[in-house]
């Protein structure tokens, strides 16, 4: 608490400074934002990455008098963190107005329903909702639909796949089969979408609650065709953040390909240690600026392919690389990566444990909801144009999600397993 009200206090008065030297003197609103931006950035290397810089310049030999335990990490420390830098850049740039009212920008910087699992909103989003809000009953109902439905991907279908992609990740490596590798992953494919789309919709349903409007944050990034459509679909919020306040002050990709390239390679570099100070986060990252260089130079000139190997290239690609952001070393990825391909010689009938009519039925509907079947119907319906319909199809949807949020609650009940993956980043 005391971290937060020490970057509210700091964001608010940082820019009310730079507000203030812009009408006057450019340079010093510049030296106002830039040492803003390095308390706010020094917060975070501090208490996220302390621990693995010292563990990288013990590597090299040279020890360093260092109590690790003493240093806990915030949290919602990342997302809070961006959220006053965006703010702090929008003002600089006159995209918004600095907001001379204190607890209006703390409640912007400390909002609960997006604290400590996204999305990131920048201020200029809500600022006219933190000044003057409306709240209805259609807005309220809204919302309690859209928290029902990420409540239900995060505790029927996400932990359900958790379960089984905990147990296979956590056998040696020697007695995974292949069999029981690819189930592993998928389910952790399955889990890690539907967990992080769940908390996004959670937190987008509370807002609209308390009359705020956020903005989407997943778009059914598996039916992507390509990484660079998977990115625009993916964490929605994080990529567009990159985008505009790191892709674009770089130089973007107006400076020539090999500039462009260079700015995509630094991009996911930091994607990768922004989700947590591992190797293996910053290989995912890198991974993935691979592939998106690779599509961009046309070396992979998926256009041409067939639809079908096209979407088969991104999950294939995307599965891969989320075996890095699940195991907890380098390592260990490799290791599993092998076991993948059959290399382990674990036996494959060790998989059947994980394999029962609930799992099947949780996988199926993850595949089937991992689709914009919802959005599908919904135009279908609105093209009608009949009340009647419309009416039996709202009707049934309100009960349906009666239904679900009441299988969530006796899912939570019954159940002490309901892992927060966040606390890994």
């Amino acid at each position: 608490m005391l971290l937060m009200l020490f970057s509210i206090g700091t964001n608010y008065a940082a820019g009310l400074g730079i507000s203030y030297f812009l009408e006057r003197d450019r340079s010093l609103s510049k030296i106002v934002l830039g040492v803003a931006i390095t308390v706010n950035l020094g917060l975070l290397l501090y208490y996220k990455y302390a621990n693995f810089l010292v563990e990288i310049v013990q590597e090299f030999g040279l020890y360093l008098e260092y109590d690790h335990k003493s240093i806990l990490l915030p949290i919602g420390i990342s997302f809070f963190t961006f959220q006053g830098i965006s703010y702090l850049v929008d003002v600089y740039r006159k995209e918004t107005k600095v907001q001379e009212n204190l607890f209006h920008l703390g409640l912007y910087i400390s909002f609960f329903p997006q604290l400590i699992a996204g999305p990131i909103v920048r201020y200029h989003d809500i600022a006219e909702e933190i000044r003057e809000r409306q709240t209805n009953i259609p807005l309220f109902t809204e919302g309690i639909i859209r928290f029902v439905r990420g409540l239900a991907k995060k505790v029927i279908i996400a932990n359900s796949a958790a379960l089984i992609a905990d147990q296979v990740f956590s056998l040696p490596g020697s007695e995974i089969s292949i069999i029981s590798a690819w189930l592993g992953i998928l389910c952790y494919t399955i889990q890690i979408y539907f967990d992080f789309s769940g908390y996004s919709d959670m937190a987008i349903g509370l807002g609209k609650m308390l009359g705020f409007n956020f903005k989407e944050n997943f778009n059914y990034p598996y039916i992507s065709k390509s990484i660079q459509e998977f990115w625009r679909r993916w964490h929605i919020s994080l990529s567009t953040w990159f985008r505009d306040y790191l892709y674009i002050p770089l130089g973007g990709n107006r400076k020539g390909l090999g500039r462009t390239y260079i700015n995509l390679f630094i991009v996911f570099f930091i994607t990768g240690l922004w989700h947590g100070a591992s190797w293996n986060f910053i290989f995912w990252g890198l991974f993935h600026g691979l592939f998106l260089i690779l599509e961009r130079s046309k070396v992979l000139n998926t256009g041409k392919w067939p639809i079908f190997v096209r979407h088969l290239y991104v999950l294939v690609t995307v599965i891969i690389g989320w075996v890095f952001f699940r195991a907890e070393t380098m390592a260990e990825a490799v290791s599993y990566l092998g076991s993948m391909v059959g290399a382990s010689g674990g036996e494959n009938v060790t998989a059947l444990i994980y394999i029962n009519p609930y799992s099947i039925t949780m996988i199926v509907l993850a595949l089937v909801f991992a689709m914009p079947l919802r959005v599908w119907v919904n135009n279908m319906v609105a093209k009608s144009e009949s009340r009647v319909l419309t009416t039996v199809y709202q009707t049934v949807i309100y009960f349906f999600y009666i239904g679900l949020f009441l299988f969530s609650i006796i899912e939570l009940a019954q159940s002490s397993y309901n892992p927060f993956i966040y606390f890994r980043f």
